[in-house]
This record gives C-alpha cells, structure tokens and sequence, in this order.
C-alpha cells in the first residue's frame, strides 16, 4: 500500500465508474478505494512542488481531449482491467517527460500499457464472477479533458492540480 504523501498523475473516466462498482458488488476489497475510476499516467509520481506543478500544466497542454472507448475485459492473475490504448500517447509522454519515475515501480516494463484497472487480487473464480458483471457492461464512452496529479493522505486520495488538456 501507497504511504501518504505518495503522488500520481491520473486521468478521471467517469462513465467507467458502473465497471468498478460492478466488482464492487462481487467483492469491495477487489476495487482500490479512494479514487474514481481513471487511467493512470504515472504512478508513484513526484512531490507537487512548483516546478513538476509547471511540467505537468505543460504536459496536459500538449494533448486534447480525447475519445476514450472501452470495449474490451481482460485478465491476468490477481487483476482484471479495460485496455484504454486510446491513452496511451498520454501515458508515453509522461513516462518520457519524467525519465528517471519508474512507472509501478518498474514491475510492468517502461510503458505499461495504459488502462483501467477494475480488480486487484483475487482467484480465477472471483475474476470470472467480476468478468461476468463487467461485460454485459460494455462497451462504454468516455471523453478524456484533463489531467490530474493526486496525493494520498489520511483522508485518502485528493487532487492537488487539475488541468485541461489543450491548455
């Protein structure tokens, strides 16, 4: 688990948020708490001083809003997700802009895939029965417009800047 003061750059998918609370129905310890449902652009991020503050309004200046469409469901184990490849020249770009941030600290290669993560944990069984929730769900829209760097603390996670893309 994240310590507070722990950092991420997050893009907020709010049409996705029936998908989490359908695995919320199957088991609430699968979904992560805290945050709405997103696509991380990188994780852990840095401490929100002025001048990643700066980098990152410049970042999300560089993009537009972007169609986002969800379409597919997919596993591994212990984790379920919804590729959003539609992000994932957001994702790159920030990998490049801050080099030496290994993104999940490094356990899925320099440039995961971007995506929704809906489970975290659980058997092949418990996945199925999420599966079996989540696809009759799809296939959802979404419009990305923004940028958001989010920091935990005791209260759980809350934005600290929030910029749209394009300026």
């Amino acid at each position: 688990m994240p310590e507070p003061g722990t950092t991420a750059l997050v893009i907020l998918l709010p049409a996705a948020e029936p998908i989490l609370d359908a695995a919320r129905r199957v088991d609430p310890a699968l979904v992560r708490p805290g945050l709405p449902a997103h696509v991380t652009a990188l994780y852990p991020f840095l401490p929100a001083d002025g001048a990643v503050l700066e980098a990152t309004r410049e970042l999300a200046a560089t993009f537009s809003p972007t169609d986002v469409p969800l379409t597919d469901f997919v596993t591994a184990p212990g984790f379920a997700a919804i590729p959003a490849p539609a992000l994932q020249p957001i994702t790159d770009a920030a990998c490049e802009r801050w080099p030496s941030v290994q993104p999940y600290g490094g356990r899925f290669g320099p440039r995961p895939d971007a995506h929704v993560t809906v489970a975290m944990g659980g058997d092949a069984e418990v996945l199925e029965r999420v599966a079996a929730e989540v696809r009759p769900l799809l296939p959802v829209r979404d419009r990305a417009v923004e940028l958001q760097l989010v920091a935990l603390t005791d209260r759980g996670w809350e934005p600290r800047l929030t910029v749209p893309f394009g300026g």
